[in-house]
């Protein structure tokens, strides 16, 4: 539903508030009492019992309302709200907040009212319901305080989502405190119908909200979330608190994956992925809350340190060097004018003491020429109150000079009574202040780390080629066609057989059910040979003694049989044991075990992990999640963030491993991820990694049962983030014969689309973008990094004697609902006139409803004489916009 009608909600004209009572001690009562003190529109209270409430006129119920609110806020016990809900939705009140408690969150009982809840929002689309159990919606712009708070907020530029009511509560009392002000301010509570998704695509469109906090307990719908948040966040910060980082969840899994892949690290790899920055404290959502109150994000994170007191200094420089973050280093202009401003003794470098005694002029003096270095991104400014120093003065000084500069200072005037005037001071002229060092710096890299994000999320990924074959599909029918009732582990050959079919290297295990059938096996692989228990109990081999590695000889063979199998049988006797496989012997001269494998979690879907393998994996615990699909980035940022990066990459004289092979399997590894919904866990450990090949030495998958034996309900469904849509390529032809090729944009497309930008007239990307574009990278992450459930670019691509060109794109932009979907189609200019754009079009019409959009619109001018003709010619109806040259034409689809 998204955006839906939540301006019913968020902007309304008119308030019911069912349940409003005279009585101080209740919720109804705080209600409407908050909606009469700042609310410009009208306010009806609703209490069956009452004929008025507050000396104002009550109604009996929202039918006999005199006039249909936008909104009704429900306060009735939890019993009730069914059918108060009903009633909106008779009357057509489509906005509505549930404050009433006594739902899910109570057991039982509160479930089945929720059941009655969902079951009358799903009676009448449209019926938009924030919460129940949440404190309510505030939006000070407006004067809109629909909610039971102790107070209203101040106006401001960042919007605030909880799950939790108490926080609410807190940061409105701190936030009161600080002279913070909030764009909105929103507690979801269980998030029945609006969501984290809604809001944040909500809030995208928001020109009023620069910047988001979130306070997540849980994620319902991950994939509208992360689809939402990444929209969001190409222009605008979001910074999350997730509660609960320790479940106990990863107890039960089958696998090496499953036991490291638990849900705090999913949630983090979907953060990371989303582009949201993660803070870990509580404290810190307030302080990152304040920094982007403030408007002033740095974009990079050089920092440069003023104090009064070195130990201050220091302890701001461990803070930071403790998170990683960077210490400005000074130019030489600014220390020689530092040592013309500061006394002898000064610091002469940074931090920048300069000196207990200090007089508000000279403080405030070396700030101003620090923020102006250009190696400095943002100054923290701190301060201790000594015996010749006036704590007012110079935050009145410094706050001064925060007003000529647009890079960030953070101050830091720590103490209670005497700094309490400047820490107000510093508060009204929009300077974020922090109690200690340890808050401003986490503040500022919290901050620092968004802009890194983008970074990373938006580099150009290299064309890393990887061919799959097409009797891959074969593996999946397979899988599907097993019992759910069967057994949900495969074999190690039958484990290996799934990565074979994506061009996973692996080594062959062959079965042997006696002593003689595996000396007959090792001769015909060749020695040395591992053999390894057969049984589908088992899961960790080693965990029973199991494996028998590095034999040489058919006696060593023979030994090796009988001893596995005599341990295996005292540690399981409940395993059935179908003897061993054999396959030959990998050493580790050069090379390292590392691990692949995947999980999928309730939350986010299947997440992909990486790390150091072998028996001590789950021990070291380097490994590093992420979400499919990878491409070249993102699997190369998985492998750069493990603790062994170094080791791959070669270290004291010992070859790197064959990167090139191992960030392919990584791509291989996630169309299998992608493709194959019946996986449930998969290991690849030890995943033998050398500077010659890489190759899985054992590998195991368990499948889900609950999905075996039937089609998925919607495609990629177990997925977070809608993988390359595959089913929309296709070769086409134009009028003169010329074969195109007809695909979704990828991001590795970058240089392609930069080029036929390139090759285009000023006129053509003028009529394209109605405005003269600069060729960046950030214009072209723009248009090639994109998300297919909310963005399809179908690119005309021309492959001749091995040559690639890009030479037309048609691209459809959906609003979150997928109701609608803006259409622009352009042509480089050597290819105008011969059918492409019709082509392009007629290829984005045909492809559009499997897509799920209703509707296309495009905008043109009538002097397009050609668009016009194109758009027309497949039905499109016009309509001029204001009456000028601009046109707007639509066009239903089946």
């Amino acid at each position: 539903m998204s955006v839906f009608n939540l301006d019913k909600i968020l902007r309304p004209e008119r308030v019911a508030v069912v349940g409003a009572s005279d009585d101080p001690s209740s919720v109804g009562h705080a209600v409407f009492r908050n909606l009469g003190a700042h609310f410009g529109g009208a306010v009806y209270p609703v209490n069956p019992a009452r004929a008025q409430v507050g000396g104002v006129r009550a109604y009996p119920s929202v039918r006999e309302l005199p006039e249909r609110p936008d909104l009704a806020v429900i306060c009735t016990p939890a019993r009730a709200v069914a059918d108060v809900l009903g009633e909106c939705g008779e009357t057509g009140i489509l906005g509505t907040v549930v404050i009433s408690a006594g739902f899910g969150e109570i057991g039982e009982e509160g479930k089945a009212l929720e059941k009655g809840v969902l079951e009358v929002v799903r009676r009448f689309p449209g019926l938009r319901v924030v919460g129940p159990n949440c404190l309510g919606v505030i939006v000070p712009g407006n004067g809109l305080n629909a909610s039971f708070a102790g107070m209203t907020p101040r106006v401001g530029r960042v919007a605030f989502v909880s799950q939790s009511g108490a926080v609410c509560a807190s940061v409105l009392d701190w936030a009161e405190e600080e002279e913070i002000g909030f764009s909105c301010f929103i507690s979801v509570g269980n998030m029945l119908d609006v969501d984290f998704g809604d809001l944040i695509d909500y809030l995208a469109a928001d020109p009023g909200t620069d910047a988001l906090v979130l306070y997540v307990e849980s994620v319902p719908r991950a994939r509208k979330f992360l689809s939402a948040a990444r929209a969001f966040t190409r222009t605008k910060p979001i910074v999350a608190y997730k509660a609960g980082r320790f479940p106990e969840s990863a107890k039960a899994a089958s696998s090496h994956t499953g036991a490291m892949a638990g849900e705090d690290a999913v949630y983090e790899a979907g953060f990371e992925r989303a582009g949201i920055v993660r803070i870990l404290e509580s404290s810190e959502l307030f302080g990152c809350a304040e920094i982007l109150a403030r408007r002033r994000i740095p974009r990079r994170g050089r920092l440069g340190i003023v104090t009064n007191a070195g130990g201050s200094g220091v302890m701001a420089t461990d803070a930071l060097m403790a998170v990683g973050g960077t210490l400005a280093r000074l130019s030489e202009p600014t220390i020689e004018r530092l040592s013309q401003e500061l006394p002898r003794y000064w610091s002469h470098g940074n931090p920048v003491d300069v000196l207990g005694d200090a007089p508000p002029e000279r403080y405030a003096e070396a700030v101003e020429l620090v923020i102006r270095d250009e190696g400095v991104d943002a100054v923290l400014a701190l301060f201790t109150p000594q015996a010749l120093t006036d704590p007012t003065e110079t935050a009145r000084r410094t706050a001064e000079v925060s007003s000529r500069t647009a890079k960030p200072i953070l101050c830091s005037w720590m103490g209670g009574r005497s700094v309490r005037e400047a820490v107000r001071s510093l508060n009204q002229a929009k300077i974020p202040t922090y109690a200690t060092p340890e808050h401003a710096v986490r503040a500022f890299t919290a901050l620092v780390s968004f802009a890194r994000r983008q970074e990373i999320l938006y580099e150009t990924p290299r064309d890393l080629p990887v061919l799959l074959d097409e009797r891959r599909h074969e593996v999946g029918k397979r899988l599907s066609e097993r019992s759910p009732t069967g057994p949900m582990l495969l074999s190690e050959t039958d484990s290996k057989g799934v990565l074979q079919a994506y061009g996973l290297p692996v080594t062959v295990p062959r079965r042997a059910g006696s002593a003689d059938e595996a000396v007959a096996a090792a001769r015909s692989i060749g020695y040395p040979v591992v053999i390894k228990i057969d049984s589908p109990q088992i899961t960790h081999k080693t965990d029973v003694g199991g494996v028998a590695l590095n034999l040489r000889s058919d006696d060593d063979v023979r030994s090796g049989f009988d001893a596995i199998v005599a341990r295996t049988r005292t540690r399981r006797p409940d395993a059935s044991i179908s003897g061993v496989t054999v396959q030959s012997m990998r050493t580790l001269t050069d090379g390292y075990e590392m691990i692949l494998g995947t999980k999928k979690d309730p939350t986010f879907g299947a997440a992909i992990l990486v790390g150091m393998g072998g028996v001590t994996t789950e021990l070291l615990r380097d490994r590093v999640l992420g979400l499919p699909p990878l491409n070249e980035r993102l699997a190369r940022r998985m492998l750069e963030s493990l603790r062994c990066w170094p080791l791959l990459e070669g270290y004291r004289g010992r070859p790197g491993v064959n990167l090139e092979l191992l960030l392919e399997t990584l791509i291989r590894f996630s169309y299998l991820v992608a493709e194959l919904p019946q996986i449930r866990e998969l290991d690849i450990n030890p995943l033998l990694v050398t500077p010659d090949e890489v190759v899985a030495l054992d590998a195991r998958v368990i499948l889900d049962e609950t999905v075996l034996g039937r089609e998925e309900d919607k495609p990629y469904s177990h997925l977070a983030i809608r993988p390359y849509p595959e089913t929309f390529v296709g070769w086409r032809s134009l009028p003169d014969g010329t074969r195109v090729l007809l695909r979704p944009i990828r991001p590795e497309d970058e240089p392609l689309w930069s080029a036929m930008l390139d090759s285009a007239s000023t006129e053509s990307l003028f009529q394209r973008f109605r405005q003269l574009v600069r060729r960046t990278h950030e214009l072209a992450a723009r248009f090639c990094f994109i998300d297919y459930d909310r963005e399809m670019a179908i690119v005309a691509e021309l492959v001749e004697g091995g040559k690639r060109e890009l030479v037309g794109v048609g691209r459809m932009v959906a609003d979150p609902d997928h109701v609608t979907a803006e259409y622009a189609v352009f042509v480089v200019d050597a290819w105008q006139g011969k059918g492409l754009g019709a082509l392009l079009t007629d290829y984005c019409l045909e492809i559009a409803p499997a897509w799920g959009v209703r509707e296309l619109i495009a905008y043109t001018t009538l002097s397009n004489t050609r668009a016009v003709k194109l758009f027309r010619k497949r039905g499109f109806a016009f309509a001029r916009l204001n009456g000028g040259n601009e046109l707007e034409a639509r066009k239903t689809l089946p």
